[in-house]
């Protein structure tokens, strides 16, 4: 009887094989695992931020602390979601970011025909803005937001409204959204 013969060296090239495999396996899903815990790209760069020296060598104090990268919360109050039977489709919603507030309106136009949008902002003492909006003819989503403005007074006194009408002016208003519940109604 031969030793080592192919028969003998079967259950080897078999576990070798076995072994790569499970290697591959292993590398395919620690691959993600490892690039999703990398982050993104670029968080280094906001790390480094220092706030600028001033000629005396002092360095100047931010007026609101940096968090390396993360940016600031955004706070969203938004009116339901809705749609006009005409394709216009709407959200409407008022965003605070720090002492910043402004209105935003996500849209889609599945109408077919170039709209108007106007966005109006309603700020405590009866101050407003009014945004107006060219809305493609295109089934994409988009958005129009107003300038942001600095906060004064309470957040729950700030609304906005979007309306939606033919580019031409003609014909009934097709769609208007609210950035609260009571506020917004499909026309």
């Amino acid at each position: 009887m031969q030793t080592g013969t192919r028969a003998d060296d079967r259950p080897q090239s078999g576990r070798k094989r076995l072994l790569a495999l499970l290697g591959v396996v292993a590398a395919v899903i620690a691959l993600p695992l490892a690039v999703a815990s990398a982050g993104p790209v670029g968080d280094a760069d906001h790390a480094a931020l220092r706030p600028p020296v001033h000629e005396d060598g002092k360095r100047a104090v931010p007026s609101r602390p940096r968090l390396l990268g993360l940016g600031l919360a955004t706070a969203a109050r938004c009116g339901p979601q809705i749609s006009s039977g005409d394709g216009i489709e709407a959200q409407t919603c008022v965003l605070t970011q720090g002492r910043d507030t402004w209105a935003r309106t996500y849209y889609r136009n599945a109408t077919g025909e170039k709209l108007t949008g106007v966005l109006s902002f309603m700020a405590p003492g009866g101050r407003s803005v009014e945004m107006h909006c060219a809305v493609d003819a295109a089934d994409d989503p988009a958005v129009c937001d107003t300038p942001r403005q600095r906060v004064a007074g309470d957040m729950g006194a700030y609304s906005a409204v979007a309306e939606f009408s033919r580019s031409d002016g003609g014909g009934p208003l097709l769609l208007r959204s609210g950035s609260d519940q009571a506020a917004a109604s499909g026309q």
